[in-house]
């Protein structure tokens, strides 16, 4: 079943990378009191993930932060060391929070996986953006094709905020 607008977030513990290593954060930890756009790629360094999606979340990062936004994470069915190369080169250390699903299972809880296996990938994340208010789902822009970060865009996510 995918989530939907009006769904509480299931519990779930994505691996964050700290100064001391990696360490487990649970969704409860990142949203609750909180208003958090979440955003996820099928794959960090990707061409369009790495290109399109994340670029334009990093730039509009204050603007969205403007709106009331407290957190402004992305999640992918990645290794952490690889989410944390990716913050670092990518420029959005500071602005953006890097959560691991390495082995999908949050993708999973919340029926938003794709089989890339065709393409050597395996199982990963749908592209979405979704706004979360103290762990309940308010927006929620699955992106419907492969390749494109327009419905689940930052501009797009900026308009209804």
């Amino acid at each position: 079943m995918t989530i939907k607008v009006g769904d509480r977030l299931p519990n779930a513990t994505f691996m964050t990378m700290t100064a001391d290593g990696p360490k487990p954060q649970t969704t409860d930890e990142i949203f609750k009191g909180k208003k958090v756009v979440l955003f996820a790629v099928p794959g960090a360094f990707t061409p369009t993930c790495h290109k399109n999606h994340l670029p334009g979340f990093v730039q509009q990062a204050e603007k969205i932060k403007g709106k009331g936004i407290d957190t402004i994470a992305v999640t992918g069915v990645n290794d952490v060391f690889v989410m944390d190369a990716w913050k670092k080169a990518s420029g959005a250390d500071g602005k953006v929070e890097f959560l691991a699903d390495g082995s999908g299972d949050f993708a999973k809880a919340i029926g938003l996986t794709v089989d890339l296996g065709p393409r050597g990938l395996g199982t990963r994340s749908q592209r979405y953006a979704m706004v979360v208010e103290d762990g309940v789902v308010k927006t929620l822009n699955i992106e419907d094709a492969p390749g494109k970060a327009d419905v689940s865009g930052a501009e797009n996510l900026l308009k209804g905020l």
